[in-house]
């Protein structure tokens, strides 16, 4: 039943009315929308899975391909404030009335097909990216692989950032039930790239059942550092002399050499000069990725919400100046490990604040803050507002402290809008 003209957030509450679950694994749904659209799907299509490190590995990749004049989409999600962030042209978020179009068409196309949201809106970027001329599309997955909606699109070349526990509800309790997950995106006869060097034996099996090629960082591909330069190595070419990526962490090297190992194996290897690449890497930025941000405070906002994310903030806290205290702002969904997420941040927090994440799945602050006064052995306030957390926190930090905030995407974009430090991608329409 089609939902007629309405603004896009209308649309969003209508489509996650409709949804009889945030998450429905399984692809049979859309491969009969997709069916039905037919749009022209790109020429290239660069699939992005993994743990942790999709999110940069997607903007470096869509950046490389801009630069090198292809006209490139990129999908990703979740986002941090606006629904315009997930599908985006040429680096730039599609506007409200281009995505409510897509929208109208998916809803047409579908009938009486249920979708859930992730869903609706991975065949809108789908026809968006047919709509718009798209040459090269970067998407992202959104959970897992195999059974992703992401997974519908056959892929020119995929890439696995890493595989470490995360969603185990859904994806299995163990790094080789997730890695199985995971490699689900590779294809029989194509290029995969994994760019860890602890590749799961599930993903290894997976991909020689296929007859995959499979790319190996420090096998097939790796990363040198020199200083303040590295260099990086693939099969066919190799780049020196690379600046550092301006996104922190040091995890960042890592994912930009699988991301060049994935250009070099779709073919797209001619991009990898130099100049363009060291611009690119200069240029990276993402929102709530290890964000330094200075006002009457200094903050810390990181959207880790699994262990391992967690081990690279707890990694960059101990790297930075000595602060005192150091205040923890959390929020987080109710499917997450709280005390493995708190455990490696729990030496270098002081005080801990727990907020109600921006989800219907948020576990509530109340429960919240007891498991992470259980997990730390802190007391941990509970903050039924963001207002409140953000008062309480800027109160307990003073004049010579820090405050972090971290655990969800849906509990740093609400303080980024509360901060009025988030600037939406450029091209962006607002709902009004």
């Amino acid at each position: 039943m089609s939902a007629g003209s309405d603004s896009l957030a209308g649309w969003l509450a209508r489509i996650e009315s409709w949804s009889p679950s945030e998450i429905v694994l399984g692809l049979e749904r859309v491969h009969d929308v997709l069916g039905r659209l037919q749009p022209r799907l790109p020429e290239t299509v660069l699939t992005v899975g993994g743990t942790n490190g999709k999110g940069s590995s997607v903007e470096l990749a869509q950046s490389l391909c801009t630069a090198g004049g292809f006209v490139t989409g990129a999908y990703t999600s979740p986002h941090i404030s606006d629904y315009n962030e997930r599908i985006r042209v040429g680096g730039k978020a599609v506007d409200d009335a281009g995505i409510v179009a897509a929208f109208e068409v998916v809803d047409r196309a579908r009938g009486d097909v249920p979708l859930t949201y992730f869903e609706f809106g991975t065949l809108a970027a789908l026809q968006v990216f047919a709509e718009r001329g798209v040459e090269v599309a970067v998407l992202e997955v959104g959970m897992g692989g195999r059974l992703d909606a992401v997974n519908a699109v056959e892929p020119t070349a995929a890439l696995i950032t890493n595989v470490s526990l995360d969603h185990m509800a859904w994806l299995g309790s163990d790094v080789e039930a997730i890695g199985a997950e995971k490699a689900g995106i590779l294809r029989a006869g194509k290029p995969g790239v994994f760019a860890s060097a602890a590749v799961p034996a599930s993903v290894r099996r997976i991909a020689d059942e296929l007859g995959a090629d499979l790319r190996v960082a420090g096998e097939d591909f790796g990363a040198e550092r020199h200083g303040d330069r590295w260099s990086w190595w693939g099969r066919e070419r190799r780049l020196d002399g690379l600046v550092a990526p301006a996104l922190p962490g040091s995890a960042q090297r890592a994912n930009a050499a699988g991301v060049f190992a994935l250009l070099e194996a779709a073919g797209l290897g001619g991009l990898l000069e130099g100049e363009s690449v060291n611009a690119a890497l200069a240029a990276l930025s993402l929102p709530g990725r290890l964000q330094h941000v200075t006002d009457t405070h200094r903050w810390l906002l990181d959207v880790a919400h699994n262990p391992a994310a967690a081990g690279v903030l707890a990694a960059a806290l101990a790297e930075m100046p000595a602060a005192s205290p150091t205040v923890a702002v959390i929020g987080m969904l109710d499917d997450k490990d709280v005390e493995d997420v708190v455990g490696p941040l729990a030496p270098t927090v002081d005080r801990w604040i727990a907020m109600t994440a921006d989800s219907h799945r948020a576990l509530p602050a109340e429960e919240l803050a007891r498991r992470v006064a259980n997990a730390t052995g802190r007391a941990c306030l509970e903050a039924p507002t963001t207002e409140e957390a953000l008062g309480a926190a800027r109160a307990f930090a003073g004049p010579a402290g820090r405050i972090v905030v971290t655990g969800s995407f849906y509990a740093v974009g609400p303080v980024l809008r509360a901060l009025s430090l988030y600037s939406p991608p450029q091209g962006q329409a607002n709902d009004g």
